[in-house]
């Protein structure tokens, strides 16, 4: 029995990037030798096992044959005999490909050292074509990497072209679209996840709602075309994925020349399974921030109905997300803006409303709701500039 330390592990290492969990191969065991060692068996497609004491995951080593279409469409083989070249084989890109031993030599059949070196995202083999969700995860690992100077492989790229056309994207199901998607939102330059999708011709496939602009050379995968200048500014903003999706949402909706509609809206969340968090807060976004931005010069009565319909007296961290994602819109357009005053004025005038006291006695019903409506409008009205 030999086992290596792989994937994401080596490869962050190599990066200076730091460690966040660490994933095993074994060599040359079978399933009741790792039972009989005290790993408990957690895989249902192939064994996986969690080590007794650090509970991290030790896979045998395994081949995979395609069976059918889609990511699940495998049979998978953990024979003994199967060597670590034949495991790194089926692995996604050639930076995944690579292994340590107990001594840390490093173990690269397939280059991935140089790839890392050159800033390639290159497939391993051919086999890549098999399994839709890598174009997802090829993606995401261009958006993380692309601070670093990644790209995308040309040959890797025509791959992922021929899995769009021959039809083997649309087996992709939302669980992992989102997923991949909500990994994505949490890198640094998530813009670049649209633009490999563009490059392989998978962005409309996946999200026909954005409307592209300068795809003139479409011979440059991962094209400047795509311009999401309200999630870019996010980033630096806030490490809150929902609040980078809302900003996502926004850049969908500028870009669009006819907007983006509660129906293209709802479809966009339904096709990929958006968290109703995610959901609730972009959705407010589109409806509400046009009246955000141009609060200045409203009325108390119009400030209090805008509180009302962000239901800001009881969702307040909803609110504030709001507020947060109108502040990111607004300096996105202009950088040198300091101060976000609709936020400031808003929050104020929640504040002012939730602090009235109101005598009910002697009134019920509707009485009681239109009393303290008013108080809160003459309360707001005191702090309008």
């Amino acid at each position: 029995m030999e086992i290596y330390l792989v994937g994401g592990a080596v490869r962050d290492r190599k990066l200076g990037l730091p460690v966040s969990e660490r994933d095993w191969v074994v060599v040359g065991a079978t399933p009741e030798e790792m039972l009989s060692l005290g790993y408990t068996p957690v895989g249902k497609d192939f064994p996986v096992f969690l080590h007794p004491d650090t509970k991290e995951e030790y896979a045998l080593a395994r081949t995979e044959r395609k069976t059918g279409p889609g990511y699940t469409g495998f049979e998978t083989c953990a024979d003994p005999g199967i060597t670590l070249e034949q495991d790194l084989l089926r692995r996604d890109l050639t930076i995944n490909a690579m292994a340590e031993t107990a001594d840390g030599e490093l173990i690269d059949p397939y280059n991935g050292s140089d790839d890392l070196e050159n800033g390639v995202l290159r497939h391993v083999s051919p086999a890549f074509s098999e399994d839709p969700v890598r174009i997802l995860r090829l993606a995401r690992f261009a958006a993380r990497f692309a601070h670093m100077g990644f790209h995308v492989a040309h040959a890797t790229n025509a791959l992922m072209r021929g899995m769009v056309k021959n039809g083997e994207i649309n087996h992709l199901v939302p669980e992992r679209v989102w997923a991949e998607l909500d990994k994505t939102l949490r890198t640094k330059t998530p813009e670049q996840f649209f633009r490999v999708l563009l490059g392989c011709n998978a962005l409309a496939r996946l999200f026909p709602e954005m409307e592209i602009t300068n795809t003139d050379d479409d011979s440059i995968h991962g094209s400047k075309g795509i311009k999401l200048p309200v999630l870019q500014f996010a980033v630096g903003f806030t490490d809150k994925a929902m609040i980078r999706f809302a900003a996502l949402i926004c850049d969908i909706d500028n870009n669009n020349q006819a907007g983006l509609d509660s129906k293209k809206f709802d479809d966009l969340c339904e096709r990929h399974r958006t968290p109703n968090a995610y959901r609730e807060l972009a959705g407010m976004a589109l409806q509400y921030r046009a009246q955000a931005h141009k609060l200045a010069g409203s009325s108390a009565e119009h400030v209090l109905d805008l509180l009302n319909a962000l239901d800001a007296f009881r969702r307040e961290q909803r609110f504030i997300d709001f507020l947060r994602t109108c502040e990111i819109e607004a300096c996105s357009a202009d950088p040198a803006l300091k101060d976000y005053a609709p936020a400031t004025l808003l929050q104020q005038a929640r504040q002012v409303a939730l602090d009235v006291k109101v005598d009910t006695a002697g009134i019920s019903g509707k009485e009681i709701g239109e009393k303290i409506r008013r108080a809160r409008i003459e309360a707001i009205e005191k702090i309008l500039p």
